[in-house]
C-alpha cells in the first residue's frame, strides 16, 4: 500500500477524500471574475482532465480532482496563486455587492473587501480567520457567523467578532458600530495582531471567550 497524500499548502493543494487527487482554488478576490479568467479556468480544466469545477460556499472556483503531477502547471497556466483555502492563516475575504449595485446596501463592500483582502490575506494566524462583508442587515455575506464580520448601515459599519458557522453555531458580539472604512481597517489590524500575539491555538470566537470580551475589546478599542 503507497503513503497516503498530504495537503501541499505552499501550493494550495487540498488532498481529497480519496487521498490521491487535489482541490485547488485560484486567488480571486471577491470572486469577482472577468470573462478572460473563466476561459482560463475551463481551457485548464479541460487541458488536465480536471473532475469537476464548483462554485464555493465563499464565492470561489474549486477545482476538483487534480492530479499531483498536474499541480504546478495548472498554476502557470493560469497566471494565478493559490486563493489561501487551507492552513491557519486568513482566508480570502467574502463579500456581496454592496450599495455598488443592490439597492439595500448601506455601504461599499467591494471596495473595502478587497482593501481588506489586499492588507490581511493569507497573513499567518493561531487559527483559520475568516471575514465577511454585508452591505446591509440582511446579511446576505453571513457577516454575524464569521470570525470577523461586517455589516453596512446608514451610519457606517457594525464590527462583529467571534462568529463561526461551524457545527455548533455562534453569533458574533458587536464590538464597535458606526465606523468609517479606514476605522474598519484599523481594527481589523489591531484584532489580528493581537490574536497572533496571544498564540491561542484556537478559533477567534474561543479565543474571546478564553480572554473575556471585556478585556479583549480594551486591547482593540483602547477603552
Amino acid at each position: 500500500m503507497g503513503v497516503k497524500k498530504q495537503n501541499i499548502p505552499d501550493k494550495g493543494a487540498a488532498v481529497e477524500k480519496d487521498m490521491e487527487t487535489y482541490t485547488i482554488v485560484p486567488y480571486i478576490p471577491g470572486g469577482l471574475v472577468d470573462p478572460a479568467i473563466l476561459r482560463k479556468i475551463a481551457d485548464a480544466a479541460e487541458k488536465y482532465q480536471v473532475k469537476f469545477i464548483k462554485m464555493t460556499s465563499e464565492h470561489r472556483i474549486g477545482l476538483y480532482g487534480v492530479k499531483e503531477a498536474d499541480i504546478d502547471n495548472i498554476w502557470n497556466d493560469l497566471g494565478m496563486g493559490p486563493g489561501g483555502h487551507i492552513g491557519k492563516c486568513v482566508r480570502a475575504v467574502k463579500f456581496c455587492t454592496g450599495n455598488t449595485v443592490c439597492k439595500k446596501g448601506h455601504q461599499n463592500t467591494m471596495d473595502l473587501g478587497l482593501r481588506i483582502d489586499e492588507a490581511f490575506h493569507r497573513m499567518e494566524t493561531p487559527q483559520k480567520v475568516k471575514i465577511a462583508l454585508s452591505g446591509c442587515t440582511s446579511s446576505c455575506a453571513e457577516s454575524a457567523v464569521r470570525d470577523i464580520g461586517l455589516i453596512g448601515t446608514p451610519m457606517g459599519w457594525k464590527l462583529m467578532v467571534g462568529g463561526t458557522c461551524g457545527l455548533q453555531v455562534r453569533k458574533g458580539k458587536l464590538l464597535a458600530e458606526n465606523l468609517s472604512d479606514g476605522q474598519v481597517i484599523d481594527y481589523i489590524g489591531k484584532i489580528l495582531d493581537y490574536y497572533k500575539e496571544k498564540g491561542i491555538q484556537k478559533r477567534m470566537g474561543i479565543f474571546i471567550d478564553i480572554i473575556g470580551f471585556d478585556k479583549f475589546s480594551k486591547a482593540i478599542l483602547g477603552e
